[in-house]
């Protein structure tokens, strides 16, 4: 199990991204890079592609991400390559919002970005799963938050604060590790485990408050009864699974992209003092 504790400024969570360029005119992407899919949202067309995350299908199928990093940045380039950039429109340059795990900090993030060069992206910008996950759920992000991201190799539990991660932890345990009550029961117990340890951990009620008010449940274990009743069981705390959980993430992002479209520097400045609304 992986630990983080406290971001603080300067840190991976709390990473601002360079000024806004003008992005009115230039196509948007958004993008999720699990271990076992890969899902991409263009403006105006919405979800245009869920598929394995593979480098080549079939039989000679390499998979470049696992257990949440990217493992082969050049196998993940050819991926991008021959699943989207067909799909792009001719001579432009995509403003690109990608999701990165909250533990994988820089290492995920300039390795997203170069795998992303591929496409030729005007810019990059990175937000947390988890993060992405709240804002797809309209979940109100001035109160402490708990968002539990069951993905097929990774899972995440992420308590936010005002929308910045402030506390979070991970196994290396997924949906893809399923086989079987034993298999459920192990993934339960660590979700327990991280969360309990970070009820002991948390000097404030701010853990407590999230749980108590009801975590969010995302990922593609929101979509397992039995897992969710398990964690109910295992928990005591009330669970709010995000409608259609298995692309929670890509939504989210989609917002970040719908919102830098929108924001004032779009059209070629920004108000005094406005800053990159998104870390």
């Amino acid at each position: 199990m992986t630990v983080l504790r406290r971001f603080r400024s300067g840190s991976p969570a709390g990473h601002r991204h360079r000024p806004w360029p003008a992005y009115r005119h230039c196509c948007g992407l958004a993008l999720d890079l699990g271990s076992a899919r890969t899902r991409a949202w263009i403006a105006d067309r919405g979800l245009i592609l869920d598929v394995p995350t593979t480098t080549f299908p079939g039989a000679g199928a390499v998979y470049p991400i696992q257990r949440g990093a990217i493992a082969d940045v050049p196998g993940t380039a050819r991926m991008l390559d021959r699943l989207l950039s067909h799909r792009l429109p001719r001579l432009t340059r995509p403003l690109v919002v990608v999701t990165a795990p909250v533990l994988d900090g820089p290492a995920y993030r300039e390795r997203a970005r170069a795998a992303v060069e591929v496409l030729r992206p005007r810019a990059v910008l990175t937000v947390p799963t988890a993060r992405a996950i709240a804002l797809a759920a309209d979940a109100d992000l001035s109160l402490p938050l708990l968002v539990v991201d069951i993905g097929a190799h990774l899972t995440e539990v992420v308590l936010l604060l005002d929308g910045l991660v402030h506390d979070a932890r991970r196994t290396a345990l997924g949906t893809a590790d399923l086989a079987g009550a034993d298999a459920t029961a192990e993934i339960t117990e660590a979700i327990t485990t991280m969360i309990t340890s970070m009820l002991r951990q948390d000097r404030t009620s701010l853990t407590a408050e999230a749980l108590t008010r009801g975590a969010l449940l995302a990922g593609g274990g929101a979509l397992r009864p039995d897992l969710t009743r398990r964690l109910i069981g295992g928990t005591h705390a009330p669970l709010r699974a995000v409608p259609a959980p298995h692309t929670a993430a890509l939504r989210g992002a989609a917002k970040i992209l719908q919102a830098a479209h929108g924001h004032p520097s779009a059209s070629g400045t920004s108000p005094p003092g406005s800053g990159p609304p998104f870390r």
